[in-house]
This record gives structure tokens, C-alpha cells and sequence, in this order.
């Protein structure tokens, strides 16, 4: 019996009919990237949604999937486009229902800019976290009502405190945090901001989702684990204090890299 934690992996529902025995072999958790896109979620949704249930059946994991995000932040100021970003979220909430999701992922809505500048005009940081409360309000008691935790995921953040913050204001179960470990190793080669594991540290039990793909702190780069020059130990080290119990997410661009990127871990010690 081994007591290393077991990751499982974003895929598309093609992804996952690539990636089914592997999948399936262990209780890996899943992430659904079908649903992000705005026609889909407008459309009929309904025959995917039940291609996953299909695709899934069998599947032992923890099931939730990445929330839409393209063109639009959760903390705008224009109370028009706040109400497109929350029915957004309410239909990608709807989908979560229908599949028996409990995890939907979101973007912070903090960026490099707003680093240096939210205590240069006076009143910003309660602005950003009213206008996100805003956003979120009617999403949040949706996810309370299903049993669903929506995680914010670090994007640009250089701070990594400011979003455990957003999300212990509300109060909620229903939001908790996310950490992208590409993200925060760009923000730690690009911006200055402390190394993966820092993350780690100051999400602590509010964390439970991380997205496991590899960089070199210039861009996004989604690279399969072991590529980069993330410092994988130190961050399961730091993940190893956690009671929170996150889901743990391969994300990478070439799928095909999956099992590999998990393979990787597994050389080294450090899940399986």
C-alpha cells in the first residue's frame, strides 16, 4: 500500500476517450475542459454531457471541470458585463449538476498591473473583492445548493496571499483556492514573485486544486512535467503539510504526455 498521492489530469471528453484505462486504472481525479467555450454553453449541451457520463462510467476519481473564462474577468466594474460573466457561470454550473461535477475552476481576477497599483488608488483591493462578490453572489449559492466548490486559480498573480483573501470573504465552502504551477514559476521568472512552493504555503487548507504543469518562468508554456525547471519536490514537500486534500491536475498542452508527465512524478517519489 503507498500513501503518495495519486494525480489525475485536465482532458477534453476526446482526451479522455484517448486516456480511458489510465484514467480509470486508479482513482484519478478528472477535469472536463469541454465546457468553456461560450457557443457550447448557449447550445445544447446535453449530448455532451451525457458522452461524459458514458465515457465516465466506471470512473472512481473526484469529477469537476474547468468553468469559462475567455473574454472577461469576474471583478469588472460595468454591472452589464458582470451579469454575462454570472450567467456564464450559472450555465457551466448547470452542466456540473448534470454530470455530478464538485469542482468548477475560475479565474483570479488579479493581474501584474494591479500588484503595483491597488494600493496606489485608494480603495482598490475592496473595490476588486466587492466587484468579484458582485459577480459571484448568485453562483455562489448555486454551488452551495449542489455541492460544489468553485476554486480561483492564480493567473498573473505576483501576490501569493491576495487570493486566499478573496476567497475567505465570502465565507462560503463553496469557494476555495486553485495554485497553476506554470503560472506562479512565470510570475516567479517574469515578475519577481516567490518560487511554486511559496504558493503552496500561502494557500495552505484553503487550497484544493493545483494544476501540475511545467515552465521556465518566461510564458505559459503547459510543458509535460520534468521539461521545465519547476522545483517538483519542493512543492510536494510543501503540498505534503496539507490536510485539504487537493485535487492534483496534470495540465498540459500534448496530452499524449499524460501518463508521462505522471510517470515523471513517479520516478521521483512523489505520487503516482
Amino acid at each position: 500500500m503507498t500513501s503518495l498521492p495519486i494525480v489525475g489530469a485536465a482532458m477534453t471528453l476526446a482526451d479522455v476517450e484517448i486516456h480511458r484505462d489510465w484514467l480509470l486504472a486508479k482513482p484519478r481525479d478528472l477535469e472536463l475542459q469541454s465546457f468553456v467555450e461560450a457557443d457550447i454553453l448557449n447550445g445544447d449541451w446535453a449530448p455532451l454531457a451525457e458522452r461524459a457520463r458514458k465515457l465516465l462510467d466506471g470512473h472512481q476519481g473526484r469529477l469537476g471541470i474547468h468553468g469559462p473564462f475567455w473574454g472577461f474577468i469576474i471583478a469588472s466594474q460595468d454591472p452589464d458585463i458582470r451579469a454575462v460573466v454570472s450567467k456564464r457561470l450559472m450555465q457551466a454550473l448547470d452542466v456540473c449538476a448534470n454530470i455530478g461535477a464538485t469542482q468548477m475552476v475560475i479565474h483570479s481576477p488579479y493581474t501584474s498591473w494591479s500588484y503595483n497599483n491597488l494600493d496606489n488608488n485608494k480603495g482598490e483591493r475592496e473595490k476588486i473583492i466587492e466587484y468579484t462578490q458582485l459577480t459571484l453572489k448568485d453562483a455562489v449559492k448555486r454551488a452551495e445548493d449542489i455541492g460544489l466548490t468553485m476554486v480561483i486559480e492564480n493567473i498573473e498573480d505576483k501576490d501569493p496571499y491576495i487570493r486566499v483573501g478573496l476567497a475567505d470573504s465570502f465565507n462560503s465552502p463553496a469557494v476555495a483556492v486553485s495554485i497553476d504551477t506554470g503560472h506562479a514559476q512565470y510570475a516567479h521568472g517574469y515578475t519577481g514573485a516567490p518560487p511554486v512552493d511559496y504558493y503552496v504555503h500561502a494557500a495552505g487548507n484553503r487550497l484544493q486544486h493545483i494544476h501540475l504543469q511545467d515552465a521556465d518562468g518566461y510564458a505559459d508554456r503547459h510543458w509535460s512535467l520534468g521539461e521545465g525547471n519547476i522545483h517538483w519536490r519542493a512543492v510536494f514537500a510543501a503540498l505534503a503539510k496539507l490536510d485539504s486534500n487537493p485535487r492534483l491536475i496534470i495540465e498540459i498542452k500534448d496530452k499524449s504526455k499524460i501518463p508521462a508527465s505522471a510517470a515523471y512524478l513517479a520516478s521521483l517519489g512523489l505520487a503516482e
